[in-house]
């Protein structure tokens, strides 16, 4: 598991900017599926073909980043959001963009309760205008260099686990399969930190019976965390009943919960007040279907150094494998 996750965690891939990390989890899934197509918009859909329900899973491949606006006088680049970036905690950070030029992301001294996007800057070492925007024109993405931080035997701190954890998941799910008689659709989908468009997308063309995302979910195991969740790190995967984006089906909800007490695997529910997944353009497709999601609890959301469990990692694949083979 770990050598995947470090796998999907290398390539580039803000939202909008998936290819190199879609040709990464295309090599790695080849083997794996019968079939496998990049849509339009960059999802990966891959086929694994049976006679039964066509079941469709999704995790995201893209993360938050960076866009250029500008740069002023002195050189420092001006750059907007991809995604949910909180502007509190983004600063003093090493950013790569994704024509391989580095700098350091800042912010201009300010109080933290009036951080804003605004005031964040890029130092890339030119020293005007000119010089900068022809290292890093207008448009250019970038996204936090990946530094991984291994704590202890199961805990592991990286950028990106949102939600290329998930996408590890769901790739040693893909290999552990052997035994389904159901037509299991994996994708990898594009752009959800802008709105869950890929996924949108991708539902409407495959037209799945059951469609279950995988995803990260706010760990609330942390001091004075703010909402207060009920989720931990460590205590096995998630089974979402609500977030503001979905209430899970009961059916697969409940079907979840019942793969995870057969396949012997601690679990846990999930109950989040904001944020949403793929499950949510999954069940509003077409007529509607039934859908839910498995989350991988998640230290630090949205920072550097975002921090999941192995173990919970490892679990979700066994509870996901006999969900498929022996549940649906």
């Amino acid at each position: 598991m770990k050598d995947t996750l470090i796998a999907v965690l290398e390539p580039f891939g803000t939202a909008g900017n998936e290819m190199p990390i879609a040709d990464v989890i295309t090599g790695l899934i080849r083997p794996y599926v019968d079939d496998i197509r990049v849509d339009a918009i960059g999802n990966v859909i891959a086929t694994k073909r049976g006679n039964g329900k066509r079941i469709m899973l999704s995790s995201h491949m893209d993360t938050i980043g960076y866009i250029v606006l500008d740069a002023d006088k002195d050189g420092f680049l001006r750059v907007s959001n991809i995604g949910g970036i909180k502007p509190d905690t983004a600063g003093m950070r090493h950013i790569a963009f994704a024509n391989g030029v580095h700098g350091v992301l800042c912010i201009e001294p300010t109080d933290k309760s009036k951080a804003e996007i605004a005031k964040l800057y890029v130092d890339i070492g030119a020293d005007s205008q000119e010089a900068a925007l022809a290292r890093v024109p207008v448009g250019t993405m970038g996204s936090l260099r990946l530094q991984v931080t291994e704590m202890g035997d199961d805990l592991v701190a990286a950028p990106y686990m949102d939600d290329r954890a998930a996408c590890a998941v769901q790739i040693e799910l893909l290999k552990a399969l052997s035994n389904v008689k159901h037509e299991i659709v994996a994708v990898f989908s594009a752009q959800e930190e802008v709105g869950c468009r890929g996924a949108a997308v991708a539902a409407y063309a495959v037209e799945p019976d059951i469609g279950v995302a995988i995803d990260v979910t706010l760990a609330g195991d942390v001091p004075k965390c703010d909402p207060p969740v009920a989720m931990k790190v460590g205590k096995g995967p998630c089974v979402k009943v609500k977030d503001s984006n979905s209430i899970a089906t009961p059916m697969v909800r409940d079907g979840l919960v019942a793969a995870a007490k057969k396949a012997g695997v601690p679990y846990q529910f999930e109950v989040l007040p904001f944020g949403g997944t793929d499950a949510g353009p999954i069940m509003t497709s077409r007529g509607g279907v039934p859908a839910g999601t498995l989350s991988i609890a998640c230290r630090y959301v949205h920072s550097a150094v975002e921090t999941v469990s192995l173990n919970d990692m490892v679990n979700a694949v066994k509870l996901l494998k006999v969900y498929l083979e022996e549940i649906v």
